[in-house]
């Protein structure tokens, strides 16, 4: 896995203990861009040690109803898988903001946590090392069925799509890009993470959008014909 000026190839490339950034509702996948808006100040001071290090945190969501056995004394539960992220580019505000792109290296399972003085958190980490294969999984993605359904939803919502870049986008690059930026929730966005493969997240995405079609609109074998 390339991911900016950085390579992650095995285990050796990846840290022991990772500082989490909770966003809930935020989904970061190996190899997609996620836009960050960091003006708190633990987060700030995170990034700023991040920055001088390895350039590495983990995004995770706050944990919701099903994804935590308990809450930690050290502060909120959080769900258990999340992805790492890279650090490529970043610009400061002037008004004591930092404006950050994360590039996805690989998830990651939380282990425990990590007792520090610094004011955000840290935990020992299992990382999914099979996320940094280059095994090509595009044949595996149904790309009309995936494609359908994002046109269902847009037409249903009345957006609009750059069709021309859509057409041009691999398979991979579609469903992770189509993954991270679908409007759903917290619990939706946790079942794409954590879809054991390709093939899988792409037919949760498009179970997920039949669902948010029926429920808004009706029938969803209607809409999607």
């Amino acid at each position: 896995m390339k991911v900016g000026n950085a390579r992650y190839l095995t285990e050796k490339d990846l840290p022991e203990t990772l500082s989490v950034f909770p966003l809930s509702g935020v989904l970061l996948l190996p190899g997609g861009q996620l836009p960050l808006n960091v003006f708190e100040p633990r987060y700030l001071e995170m990034f700023d040690a991040a920055l001088a290090g390895n350039r590495l945190i983990g995004i995770v969501q706050p944990a919701f109803q099903g994804t935590s056995a308990g809450e930690p004394a050290s502060g909120p539960a959080l769900c258990q898988v999340g992805c790492i992220g890279r650090i490529t580019s970043f610009g400061e505000t002037g008004d004591g903001r930092y404006i950050a792109s994360l590039g996805g290296v690989c998830r990651f399972r939380l282990m425990e946590e990590v007792a520090s003085h610094r004011p955000y958190r840290g935990f020992r980490i299992a990382p999914f090392f099979a996320d940094l294969s280059d095994a090509d999984e595009e044949a595996t993605i149904d790309r009309n069925a995936l494609l359908a359904a994002f046109r269902a939803y847009l037409e249903a919502n009345k957006l609009e799509a750059d069709w021309e870049s859509v057409e041009r986008a691999s398979n991979t690059t579609l469903l992770t890009s189509l993954s991270m930026m679908s409007p759903f929730g917290p619990a939706e966005k946790q079942a794409l993470l954590e879809a054991p493969d390709m093939r899988s997240r792409a037919e949760t995405l498009i179970a997920i959008t039949e669902i948010a079609l029926a429920r808004e609109f009706g029938d969803p074998d209607t809409i999607l014909q």
